[in-house]
């Protein structure tokens, strides 16, 4: 196996690559080894403030441009991005772990949300309202809201920036992205695609550094009129409070505990290999992982050793063997803290079935795993476990079950599986989620909705309602004389 040369990473402002005024650099890890393989700039006030000056600038440009020709620049990017996959998709899985096959997909799949951008951006209707008096015309204009602050996580390094850039450039904002400091080549290289696409300077600038004090300036900065943010609810809650203080409109995408009803009437072969895809899917960090499983108790036997024997037969190890089918955990901090969830719920009475453990001395790898007998007062029932584990509970009665499911302040995805038509619409009617998924994985495409309720957060990052997050509406009352 041939590992790929890993670059050192710049800043992008005003459409060129720059070190940091101070020149300070921060080293990136491999995950799969625990060792250094790169650097990435890091960005202080002074680098801010050129970003701020530039994104200002960008936005000014930008917005003049037709939403024709913003298109045809989304549909470069988006080729280039194809015709980059096999080469970017190596830097993704060094910095972040996932398998080379998972890396390569989400690379497909962001080019993907850049084209169905690139067509709904042509879309941005306003609207006339009849006067109520004669010769009286009446205008809902979409207009772009302004420069954009977007935060984005290291579980998904490039489609999360693509997510946000894509709908806000259809709709003629420009950026200052804070990607994620453990991830930080991939999402340079998805910025270089946009400016090779011929982006004009200015209307995308990437900064790394101090996540707290970048996002404290940026927000608080008169410049910056909207916050998109992905991430964790701590952090969500507390860049929400930030852009509220300011009067900054804001979309958040943050966790879930995400629930699983299998009813005992599905196809339960099935259901157990689609949810351990699923939940072993990039080693479990994902926000909308299938978590807490609660299977009927016609269904709870099978059910269980189909998604045991899944789990045992996942390859652990470095993302980019060939033979791997689920990498390391993204940092060691993270794996200690599943680790610590797994041991709490063992103390405290859950059965071990399989898994629990880490892999080998070297990198950041644990088991697949799964618990059964877990209650309600576990820690991991109520925490985010963000890693590669599933929690089981049986279940006689769903009108029962809803208090359960619905319990956590998290609302942000949910599965079920049934033949019932019936069912169905209980599990859509009484699941407190923002997004629904029934006997198939049917979330996050480019063209529907994703977002969640509670604390999951606010606003959307698919479908339609992602570019109208970037816009405005003016109302335009006028009488022709």
């Amino acid at each position: 196996m041939t590992t790929p040369a890993y670059p050192e990473v710049q800043l992008f402002i005003d459409g060129s690559w720059t070190p940091g005024t101070e020149g300070q650099s921060l080293q990136v890890l491999n995950p799969a080894t625990g060792e250094a393989i790169g650097s990435f700039a890091k960005a202080d006030k002074v680098d801010l403030d050129r970003a701020l000056k530039a994104a200002q600038k960008g936005f000014e440009t930008w917005r003049k441009v037709s939403a024709l020709e913003r298109s045809k620049l989304l549909r470069r990017a988006a080729d280039i991005l194809r015709e980059r996959a096999d080469a970017i998709a190596p830097l993704l899985t060094m910095e972040q772990g996932k398998p080379l096959p998972e890396a390569k997909g989400e690379l497909m799949t962001s080019a993907d949300v850049i084209d169905w951008a690139a067509e709904e951006g042509r879309r941005t209707y306003g609207r006339i309202i009849p006067g109520r008096a004669p010769g009286v015309q009446q205008l809902a204009i979409k207009e772009p809201v302004g420069p954009v602050a977007a935060f984005t996580p290291w579980n998904f390094p490039v489609s999360q920036v693509a997510r946000k850039i894509a709908a806000g450039l259809a709709a003629g904002c420009s950026f200052i992205v804070k990607a994620a400091e453990d991830t930080p080549a991939s999402p340079a290289e998805l910025i270089r695609v946009f400016a090779d696409a011929g982006l004009p300077a200015g209307v995308i600038n990437l900064v790394y550094g101090d996540p707290a004090e970048i996002s404290s300036y940026l927000i608080a900065h008169p410049v910056i009129r909207k916050v998109s943010f992905t991430g964790s609810v701590p952090v969500g809650k507390h860049l929400a409070a930030l852009a509220g203080t300011h009067m900054k409109r804001a979309t958040m995408e943050l966790g879930g505990h995400a629930p699983v009803v299998v009813f005992d009437d599905a196809n339960v072969a099935e259901a157990g290999k689609i949810m351990a895809g699923s939940k072993f899917r990039n080693a479990g960090q994902v926000c909308i992982s299938p978590t807490r499983f609660y299977v009927q108790d016609g269904a709870y036997d099978e059910f269980l050793d189909t998604f045991v024997a899944s789990a045992k037969a996942v390859k652990v190890g470095d993302g980019l063997d060939p033979s791997t089918t689920m990498g390391p955990l993204v940092s060691e901090r993270r794996r200690l803290a599943v680790e610590e969830l797994i041991n709490d719920a063992v103390q405290n009475g859950a059965t071990l079935v399989t898994g629990g453990k880490r892999v080998g001395n070297t990198g950041n790898f644990l088991e697949p795993t799964v618990l059964t007998d877990v209650t309600p007062s576990m820690r991991i029932m109520n925490e985010e476990p963000f890693g590669p584990v599933a929690l089981f509970s049986r279940f006689s009665d769903f009108g029962a079950l809803v208090p359960e499911v619905n319990r956590l302040p998290f609302g942000l995805a949910g599965y079920a599986f049934t033949r019932s038509s019936e069912r169905m619409a209980a599990v859509s009617d009484a699941m407190e989620t923002g997004m629904i998924t029934i006997n198939h994985l049917g979330l996050a495409l480019p063209e529907v909705p994703f977002g969640g309720v509670k604390d999951s957060g606010y606003g959307s990052e698919g479908g339609i309602e992602a570019v109208e997050a970037y816009l405005n509406t003016k109302f335009v009352s006028q009488v022709g004389r």
